[in-house]
């Protein structure tokens, strides 16, 4: 399928507005991406309720949002611990806002997105220890967010799909269940040189280029690129984590690495559902309010976690799909 026209013309502005200044600082990109979402991502949606909240972490505080879905659940609700993506160096809550209420609401569950640290103030594996620790918290208080704690999803996009299958990979035998993984456009190994890498190297919103500039910022020295941690589909043992939903984009240079998860799983015996979303490029899911596509591909994303989380009778199974070229089978309270 050709490049979708709404991401095509994205594309070409972005292209038109791009300078030859040189390499970005930290703090440029961080501006550039808050920019991006003040014009791509969703304005319009609604939802029951979002409070703002600190924990503390032994990192520091560590900022939360919560999204209850508009109409709320009637008693426990099932939930989605959600890492926004950036490369561990930009990207934030507020830049994933637009999809984390689209999330909320189309899946029913209450979306708590993270803020974890960022490099090069804070390198890896902060950002991880700070997703660990907020997961734990969230199992942990179940009871005083009205959360069942059988029904726990975590995911995020990019590189925060990195740290969530990260998390499940750590964390897969002290007792936190996750009943789902949600992998939006995953990174899960900064070493390789995929065909979709060379195929989409330049030009598709988020280039190769990119990627080792952000690996240079977020890496201590002697990092090992190796290392499960940073690149997860060098796992030795894919047994035993949860259920995956893996949502790849055809114009992403990652989209192989994503493919190449989901069939790790599936070999390893996990349940797996898989979309490539044809036309779209790496990011799409947070450029709703000017590329309309990707309100229909949130919606089967959240269809989908919806129906795993529904209960305790739900039937994990697995499924292919090519979305679009084929079907696929101190806290802060308010209503916004």
């Amino acid at each position: 399928m050709p490049l979708d026209p709404h991401a095509k013309r994205l594309l070409g502005i972005l292209a038109a507005t791009r300078t030859a200044a040189g390499r970005p600082t930290p703090e440029a990109m961080r501006r550039t991406i808050v920019d991006l979402a003040e014009v791509a991502d969703a304005k319009d949606v609604p939802v029951w309720a979002t409070e703002d909240r600190d924990i503390d972490a032994p990192g520091g505080p560590l900022p939360i949002r919560i999204y209850t879905p508009a109409p709320p659940t009637a008693g426990l609700s099932p939930a989605l611990i959600f890492l926004h993506g950036g490369t561990g160096v930009f990207g934030s809550i507020g830049t994933h806002d637009g999809l984390c209420r689209m999330l909320a609401n189309e899946s029913g569950c209450r979306v708590i997105s993270v803020g974890y640290r960022l490099a090069p103030e804070h390198r890896f594996p902060a950002a991880l220890d700070d997703s660990r620790y907020a997961a734990r918290w969230m199992f942990e208080h179940c009871t005083d967010l009205g959360i069942d704690p059988r029904r726990i999803a975590i995911g995020g996009d990019s590189a925060g799909a990195t740290l969530a299958t990260v998390v499940c990979q750590i964390e897969r035998t002290s007792g936190l269940e996750f009943a789902l993984q949600v992998l939006l456009c995953p990174v899960t190994d900064i070493s390789t040189d995929s065909e979709s890498r060379r195929l989409f190297s330049q030009g598709y919103f988020f280039d190769v280029a990119t990627l080792t500039w952000a690996l240079e910022h977020y890496l201590p020295d002697g990092a090992d690129t190796l290392d499960p941690r940073l690149s997860p589909l060098r796992c030795k043992d894919f047994r035993g984590l949860p259920p995956a939903h893996v949502h790849t984009a055809e114009f992403d240079p990652f989209r192989d690495e994503g493919e190449a998860y989901a069939d790790a799983l599936e070999c390893a015996g996990v349940p797996v559902r898989r979309w490539r979303h044809a036309g779209m490029i790496h990011h799409f899911y947070c450029m709703a309010g000017f590329i309309p596509r990707s309100r229909e591909v949130i919606k089967v994303a959240g269809a989908a976690i919806r129906e795993v989380l529904k209960g305790p009778q739900t039937d994990h199974r697995g499924g292919r799909g090519i979305v679009g070229s084929a079907s696929a089978p101190a806290s802060n309270i308010s209503r916004a």
